[in-house]
């Protein structure tokens, strides 16, 4: 409803962008869960701290849907994130700020006690900040990823948060790759 002169009947309030508030209680920094990440939420060290550091594997644990046992899996850090890097730069043009089906639905490893192709899906901390993005990152699995963690990892990257779980999940590939190399395609 409009006042007498056409304008809002109330008052318009100015919009306050205030910085993140994180509850009480919370921190901005964590004790680092793992050794590639940093003490900052959601964030890992950059490739070239990593090698320095000389962490060129990195390690994660899966469970088989099949036959539920529980193993770990180790990627080589350049040889995983340049595929990654690779398929950004070939194909972020068509993806429209959208992850494409392959991210939405990853494919898994395949299982090495039962052998089910298909079947080793990541198994990922109930505690947000103990999840191992980039395990997840250079095994393309960040598609298991839920909603709330995906929305977990864009609020302590300072990326607006809100949208579908493609958006998100591409907004989260992005900004992933863009910490390890700052110089990345990864702007979007």
């Amino acid at each position: 409803m409009c006042g007498p002169e056409g304008g809002p009947s109330r008052p318009i309030r100015a919009r306050l962008y205030q910085s993140r508030v994180l509850r009480e209680g919370k921190s901005d920094t964590v004790n680092a869960p793992l050794p590639w990440a940093t003490t900052r939420r959601a964030t890992v060290y950059s490739l070239e701290c990593l090698l320095s550091k000389q962490i060129d594997t990195i390690t994660g644990s899966v469970q088989c849907k099949r036959c539920e046992r529980q193993c770990e899996i180790g990627y080589n850090l350049e040889k995983k994130f340049d595929e990654v890097e690779h398929y950004i730069a070939e194909n972020k043009s068509s993806m429209h700020d959208s992850a494409p089906s392959n991210w939405m639905n990853p494919v898994l490893p395949k299982c090495k006690f039962c052998g089910q192709e298909n079947s080793a899906k990541p198994i990922i901390s109930q505690k947000n900040k103990a999840i191992n993005w980039l395990f997840l990152l250079l095994g393309q699995m960040l598609g298991c990823c839920t909603l709330a963690q995906l929305k977990y990892f864009c609020k302590h990257t300072k990326n607006h948060r809100t949208g579908a779980k493609d958006q998100l999940l591409y907004l989260t590939y992005l900004g992933r790759c863009k910490q390890l190399d700052p110089s990345g395609p990864f702007d979007r």
